[in-house]
């Protein structure tokens, strides 16, 4: 895999499609290919944004956690898979839905506003740390002041890592990409919706493993997958 090049994205993103096409095809002989494409992905993110300096994010600080999360499928089916064997899982079900409740009819703006926390968050900390979705992971600053004011509604821009936003972005887009191609739901959803959804149908990753939309009703259209296919195709083509 070539290393992220910010003045030229696009061999980074053919080489993330190639190898999570791979992935999809090979694992799904064998039906689960959910747990090593999330691991790719993750992979390849780490490196490609390790040693970015000046971030200033650290546990206890949660600023951030308030604001909308977009994940794709495979992120929402690990996060269940990883809350049926923890000890809290019950708790945070309850956490999911009552946010769920709270914030499934505001935009991303209204979201940040409101002020309400993620439910994975308890005393400051992450604790799905290890499976949070590309989304978080692409979300880091350089001034945690800057984070807390926004939070509490100052008008102020929060200094982030470009760095980490294209990668997020490039991961998220090649991902969704080789999903489409391979005849999975490639969608972006709203995470505490589709969690929702994953955790009320036990049957939910099977059917999205034979090619159902699943989480169609969380789906996020700020952009419209007719535009996000053309997109895709026309990246393919250069």
């Amino acid at each position: 895999m070539p290393s992220f090049d910010g003045s030229n994205h696009l061999p980074f993103f053919k080489a993330l499609f190639r190898g999570f096409s791979e992935t999809l095809e090979s694992e799904s002989d064998r039906g689960d290919p959910i747990e090593r494409l999330m691991q790719d992905c993750f992979d390849a993110f780490e490196r490609s944004t390790d040693g970015a300096a000046g971030v200033v994010c650290h546990g206890g600080c949660a600023s951030c956690c308030a604001i909308r999360v977009a994940a794709t499928a495979p992120e929402i089916l690990l996060i269940a898979r990883t809350l049926s064997s923890m000890a809290m899982g019950l708790e945070l079900r309850r956490r999911i839905a009552a946010t769920d409740e709270a914030t499934n009819r505001l935009d991303e703006r209204r979201r940040m506003i409101s002020g309400l926390p993620c439910p994975f968050v308890d005393g400051g900390l992450c604790v799905i740390y290890a499976v949070r979705p590309l989304a978080c992971r692409g979300h880091a600053s350089y001034d945690e002041k800057a984070c807390v004011d926004a939070l509490a509604g100052s008008p102020c821009e929060v200094p982030v890592s470009e760095l980490h936003v294209a990668v997020r972005s490039l991961a998220q887009n090649a991902m969704q990409a080789a999903l489409r191609d391979c005849g999975y739901a490639w969608g972006a959803y709203e995470l505490n919706q589709a969690l929702r959804i994953a955790l009320a149908n036990g049957a939910c990753e099977e059917a999205w493993l034979k090619g159902h939309d699943v989480f169609a009703a969380a789906q996020i259209n700020d952009v419209s997958q007719q535009e996000m296919a053309e997109a895709f195709d026309a990246i393919k083509a250069l």
